[in-house]
C-alpha cells in the first residue's frame, strides 16, 4: 500500500513535518509494511522553512529579532549555502501564534522583525530569498519590515511615522533613499496562497483584519488608513497596485512588496510541490493524507489540502484530509478532490487541549482511517448459518 502524506501545519500545535510524521506513525501502527512518502508542504505561513528544508540541503539559523509587539524573541530562517538561498517565513517574527488572544494589537503590531530577518539573510550574502508571508499578526502593510530595511514613512510635517497598522492614515510621503541597496542584487520569491486585493470587501482589512484583532467597529478606520497609504505609494510610483491579486496578502504586505521590490509571487504549495516532485509521487499512490488546522471556505483560495486534492483528482487518487475543525460544505471540497474530511478531535475537549495534544490526535485519527481501509480491503465474510 502506497500512501503519500502531504500536510500543512496545524497552527499553534504541530508543524507540517511534525503533522506528517504523526500521521505516518498512526498508519504504521495499523499497517506496518505500508509504503509511506512524507512531503510536508506549506502555504507560506508557519512551517514554510521546515517544509523547504525537508526537500533542500540546508540548515536553520537562529537570530534575535522583534516580535509583532517589539519584544525580543529568537526566530529562525533557512539557509542553503550552495545556492546562497535564504528561506524566511514572516510567521517566525511577525506571526499570529506569537501572540496570546488578549495581546492582539493591530494598531501597533509591526512586521519590523521580518525586516530584521531579511537583513540577516543579506548579511549572509543571499542571492535569492524565498519569503513566506502567511500567518501574520499584522495589518501594517509591511511598513515595519521596510522600516527595518531603511525606508522612511513620513507624516505631513516630515516626521517619521511610528510602526503599526493604526498609523497608515498618517503617512503622506515615502523616502526610499535609505532602502538597503543589497536588495537590488537579490531574486525575491514571495510564497503566498492569498490572492485578495488590498482594498474593498475582499481586501486585507475586511477579510483578514478580524483574525488579527481588528474589531468590527474599526474596520472602516483601518480601511481608510490603507487607502491613504495606497494613495501615497501610488502617487510616488505613478501606477495603481491595489487591485493586483495578492496585494492584500499578510495584512497588505503583498502590496508593499510589489511596490518597493522586484518580486515574483507564487503559491507556496506550488513551489514546494515542484521541488519535491509531489505530483509524481501522488500519481503512484493508493491514498493521499493531507490536512491543516482548520478547513473552511477560505481553503478554496489555494490552501494546502485543496491544492493537494486538485493534484490527486487528476489521477483519481483518494484524498483523506485531517483537520482540527471544519466549516463549510463537504460536497464543495469533494468536487476539489478531497474524498473525506476527518476531524481529529475524538471527544469533547477545550481548544487548548486540542492544540496541546494535536500530534496524538493525528496519530489516533490515522489509526482509525487505516482500520477502515483494512475493513474495505478485507471485508468480513458472512457466516454460513446453515
Amino acid at each position: 500500500m502506497n500512501i503519500v502524506i502531504s500536510t500543512d501545519s496545524f497552527k499553534g500545535s504541530v508543524s507540517s513535518i511534525e503533522a506528517a510524521r504523526h500521521l505516518e506513525k498512526g498508519i504504521k501502527y495499523v499497517v506496518p509494511d505500508a509504503d509511506t512518502t512524507v512531503i510536508p508542504v506549506a502555504d507560506g505561513g508557519e512551517g514554510t522553512v521546515e517544509a523547504f528544508l525537508e526537500v533542500l540541503d540546508g540548515e536553520k539559523f537562529y537570530r534575535t529579532v522583534q516580535d509583532p509587539l517589539g519584544r525580543s524573541i529568537t526566530a529562525t530562517f533557512g539557509w542553503v549555502e550552495k545556492e546562497k538561498l535564504a528561506i524566511i517565513e514572516m510567521a517566525a517574527a511577525s506571526g499570529l501564534p506569537l501572540l496570546r488572544e488578549e495581546e492582539k494589537s493591530p494598531e501597533i503590531a509591526s512586521t519590523y522583525g521580518t525586516g530584521e530577518l531579511i537583513r540577516e539573510a543579506l548579511d549572509f550574502g543571499a542571492k535569492k530569498i524565498i519569503l513566506g508571508i502567511g500567518g501574520s499578526a499584522t495589518v501594517d502593510a509591511g511598513t515595519g519590515c521596510f522600516q527595518a530595511l531603511g525606508v522612511k514613512f513620513l507624516d505631513k510635517g516630515g516626521y517619521e511615522v511610528q510602526e503599526g497598522g493604526g498609523n497608515l492614515g498618517n503617512i503622506k510621503t515615502i523616502d526610499l533613499s535609505g532602502l538597503d541597496s543589497r536588495l537590488k542584487q537579490v531574486d525575491f520569491v514571495v510564497a503566498s496562497d492569498v490572492n485578495n486585493p488590498l482594498l474593498g470587501e475582499n481586501g486585507a482589512v475586511a477579510v483578514f483584519g478580524p483574525q488579527k484583532g481588528v474589531s468590527s467597529d474599526k474596520i472602516n478606520l483601518f480601511e481608510q488608513g490603507f487607502a491613504n497609504y495606497a494613495d501615497a505609494v501610488e502617487h510616488m510610483l505613478g501606477e495603481e497596485l491595489t487591485s493586483i491579486p495578492g496585494s492584500g496578502a499578510a495584512g497588505g504586505f503583498g502590496f508593499s512588496l510589489k511596490a518597493f521590490l522586484s518580486v515574483e509571487m507564487h503559491s507556496g504549495l506550488e513551489l514546494i510541490a515542484e521541488l519535491s516532485r509531489l505530483e509524481e509521487h501522488i500519481q503512484r499512490a493508493d491514498f493521499v493524507f493531507t490536512g491543516e488546522g482548520k478547513i473552511d471556505d477560505q481553503s478554496l483560495s489555494g490552501k494546502v489540502p485543496v491544492g493537494v486534492g486538485r493534484i490527486a483528482r487528476k489521477y483519481n487518487v483518494p484524498v483523506i484530509a485531517f483537520t482540527g475543525s471544519f466549516e463549510g460544505e463537504a460536497q464543495v471540497l469533494r468536487d476539489e478532490g478531497i474524498t473525506v474530511i476527518i476531524p481529529i478531535v475524538d471527544k469533547p475537549m477545550p481548544l487548548k487541549d486540542a492544540i496541546k495534544y494535536g500530534g496524538e490526535l493525528l496519530e489516533r485519527s490515522a489509526q482509525r482511517v487505516m482500520n477502515l481501509v483494512n475493513i474495505q480491503s478485507h471485508p468480513y465474510k458472512k457466516m454460513n448459518q446453515d
